[in-house]
């Protein structure tokens, strides 16, 4: 009981960060960058912006921490490489995507 709980702690945790990243955007008076070490782009509506990375982390961090739920289930589950896994890097890269094709597009200074 006690390996599940802490698996799953741990894992929240990280999720948690995600979503301290999200609310930091989302009040965050400067552009806030996506990527790790690269400069923002010119920004039209930097608070539109803002908010709309901080919303893409705040769902990525929730859904972050949902897909770890499986570790309640034991830390030898099935679950964890079936669902936990993919899902993770499903939710990366519609995250990516999310950014790339709509948020970039949208907020770019022309």
């Amino acid at each position: 009981m006690e390996g599940r709980m802490l698996g799953f702690l741990i894992w929240a945790l990280c999720g948690a960060l995600f979503l301290g990243i999200g609310i930091f955007a989302f009040l965050a008076k400067k552009p806030v960058g996506f990527w790790a070490n690269a400069e923002t782009f010119a920004v039209d509506d930097v608070k539109g912006y803002n908010r709309a990375v901080g919303k893409l982390w705040i769902v990525y961090g929730t859904a972050f921490i949902l897909l770890g739920l499986p570790f309640l289930a034991g830390q030898n589950s099935p679950l964890i490489v079936l669902v936990s896994m993919p899902g993770v890097m499903a939710a990366t890269i519609v995250a990516m995507c999310v950014y790339t094709l709509v948020i970039e597009k949208k907020y770019r200074r022309k």
